[in-house]
C-alpha cells in the first residue's frame, strides 16, 4: 500500500501520508480509514441522502478519504444527516432504516474498528448481535444445546430501548435508596449494578 490511502503518493497533501500525525489532537492512522473504506466497499449499499454511490465516491477517492481522515483526526467531524428509508413489515406497518452517507458508514466504520478493540474482551459470552465471527445461528445453536438442560424459555423483544434504560435506571436509584434506608449496604443490591450492564444478560 502506498502512503496515501493505497495509493501512489504525489504531492501535496499526500506529503501528510504517515500512519499518525503529531499535529492532530486525535490520533487516527490513514491506514485506518482505508480499511474502513475496503469494509464499506465489500458491503456495498444504497447512496444516502447526498445521493453519492460508492462508484461517486471513488472518482475522487483519494481526496475524500483524506477529508474524513483530515476531520476525524482534527476533532471537526459532524455527520451528515442520515436518509430514511421505510421498509414494510410482513405483518403490516412499517419499519424505518437509517441510511447514512457513503463517507460517514466510513467514518463510523473507523470508530467501530477502535472501540471493538476495547470492548470485545469483556463483553458477556451470550452476546452474539453485532459482533465479529458470531452470527444469529451461533446462538440458535447455544439455544438448542440449552434446551437438554432447561425446560423454560424467555422470549424478549425490545422495542423501545430508551424507555427500557430510563425506567431501568430509574429502578436502580430507588433500589439503591432502599439499601441505604434500612442499612443493606451495596451487599443485598449490588445485583442491581451488575445486571444493568450492557451485555450482561443471559
Amino acid at each position: 500500500m502506498g502512503s496515501s490511502f493505497g495509493q501512489p503518493a504525489i504531492s501535496g497533501r499526500d506529503r501528510v501520508g504517515q500512519p499518525k500525525s503529531k499535529e492532530k489532537p486525535f490520533s487516527i492512522s490513514k491506514h485506518l480509514v482505508w480499511e474502513a473504506y475496503q469494509r464499506v466497499k465489500a458491503n456495498k449499499g444504497a447512496p444516502g441522502v447526498d445521493g453519492c454511490s460508492i462508484e461517486d465516491f471513488e472518482t475522487d477517492l483519494r481526496n475524500n478519504l483524506y477529508r474524513i481522515w483530515n476531520r476525524m483526526s482534527s476533532g471537526s467531524y459532524f455527520p451528515p444527516p442520515v436518509k430514511a428509508v421505510e421498509i414494510p413489515k410482513s405483518h403490516g406497518g412499517v419499519r424505518v432504516l437509517g441510511v447514512p452517507t457513503v463517507s460517514d458508514r466510513i467514518a463510523q466504520t473507523v470508530v467501530a474498528m477502535e472501540l471493538e478493540k476495547r470492548v470485545e474482551p469483556i463483553f458477556h459470552p451470550d452476546s452474539y448481535g453485532y459482533r465479529p465471527g458470531r452470527s444469529a445461528l451461533d446462538a440458535v445453536g447455544t439455544c438448542r444445546t440449552r434446551c437438554w438442560k432447561n425446560d423454560w424459555v424467555l422470549d424478549l423483544d425490545i422495542q423501545k430501548l430508551d424507555l427500557l434504560l430510563f425506567s431501568w435506571a430509574v429502578w436502580q436509584r430507588r433500589a439503591q435508596a432502599a439499601a441505604g434506608e434500612h442499612g443493606h449496604g451495596d451487599e443485598r443490591f449490588g445485583c442491581v449494578e451488575s445486571v444493568g450492564t450492557f451485555g450482561q444478560c443471559s
